[in-house]
């Protein structure tokens, strides 16, 4: 089987880096193989018992909710021609809270729908896909498939984003990746903008760019992943033009069962949780970090993680402290326990807007 296209989607990537590389031999089912042409399903299955204190509010509330990444259903193409290999990706992400605001209507989220077209000269994809800018951020972020900070009452929590990166928005996009060079790669490609201008003559005049750069060695038994990537738009109405651009960075060590990872972006009129038509225009600054440490001791992983976001834009300051536990009951299953401390405050007055701690306790179950 080609698992070629797979094996660079994004929740491949997500799997992989959570649950270490054994992992990715266990990320999809095989339902066809022949004659070049193969065909697999994969899924993500999770939910976790969420007690959370509103320590601003005096309230406490109990629930049963998604982690970090929603259930996901995912099918993979691929169909050798020649020096190509052709392939595809349709993910449909979806919410299990929906029992009691909407009884018969779950929400499906398509964040992946793209074709690929991989030969020697590395890979081009075409469609909808994760971004660039900020993706290692979050893909290698150790609680990636825990919980994190607080969310909306229903559906997802946040992670770490707003609390040390931004969500690489699943955007349409013509990207191009080269080949591995010695552990060197280098994506960049083409998205729809985003229109931070609405109003009368708004226009985005160029796409959106995005590039990524990562870099992969082994360095006497330390292994060492390190990244830079960014992004760039600009978008323009009758009175205002907004340039919005974004540096992320990251370093990863990992040595026997130790793993250290720090991470941090930089922008510059781009919102800081996730760039949107019209969402908190404006040219102000935000920038922010994460730092994590993970040890890995048989069948469990040990995970301390602190992340801050300061945004002029949005106008808040919050930072999340985390302490997990992650134990493989096998390569598909996974238990989850998690705390994490979460607090908000608000810039231009000092006050808090939020302070949350939060107890999970799940499951992940992945094919």
């Amino acid at each position: 089987m080609n698992n070629n296209n797979f094996r660079k989607s994004g929740l491949a990537l997500a799997m992989v880096a959570a649950m270490g590389a054994s992992a990715g031999a266990n990320a999809a089912i095989e339902v066809y193989s022949e004659d070049g042409t193969s065909f697999s399903v994969d899924g993500y299955f999770n939910a976790f018992y969420v007690n959370r204190d509103d320590k601003l509010n005096d309230v406490r509330n109990s629930d049963v909710k998604m982690g970090f990444l929603p259930n996901t259903i995912g099918f993979n193409f691929s169909k050798e021609m020649g020096d190509l290999t052709l392939g595809g990706r349709s993910s449909f992400w979806s919410t299990i809270n929906d029992s009691l605001q909407s009884p018969t209507d779950t929400a499906i989220d398509v964040r992946q729908l793209y074709a690929t077209v991989d030969g020697s000269f590395g890979q081009v994809l075409i469609g909808k896909d994760f971004g660039l800018y900020a993706r290692s951020n979050i893909f290698l972020d150790e609680i990636l498939m825990g919980f994190g900070s607080p969310g909306a009452a229903t559906g997802v929590s946040f992670g770490n984003i707003r609390t040390g990166y931004p969500y690489p928005n699943p955007s349409a996009q013509i990207t191009y990746r080269t080949p591995d060079m010695g552990g060197l790669k280098v994506a960049a490609g083409i998205f729809e903008p985003a229109d931070t201008t609405p109003g009368a003559q708004s226009e985005q005049s160029a796409p959106r760019f995005e590039a990524e750069l990562t870099y992969a060695a082994d360095l006497g038994g330390v292994a060492l992943t390190g990244w830079l990537n960014g992004r760039h738009q600009s978008s323009e109405n009758a009175t205002t033009e907004i340039d919005s651009q974004g540096v992320g960075y990251g370093l990863k060590a990992s040595v026997a069962g130790l793993s250290l990872t720090a991470s941090g972006f930089t922008s510059e009129g781009d919102v800081p949780v996730l760039i949107t038509d019209a969402a908190l225009a404006s040219e102000e600054d935000a920038d922010g970090y994460l730092v994590q440490g993970s040890y890995t001791l048989g069948a469990n992983r040990f995970v301390v993680s602190y992340g801050e976001t300061d945004s002029d834009q949005g106008d808040f300051e919050t930072e999340n402290t985390s302490f997990a536990v992650f134990h493989d009951v096998n390569s598909n299953f996974k238990l989850v326990g998690e705390y994490n401390m979460f607090e908000q405050t608000v810039k231009s007055t000092g006050g808090d807007a939020a302070e949350f701690d939060t107890l999970a306790l799940g499951a992940v179950i992945t094919f």
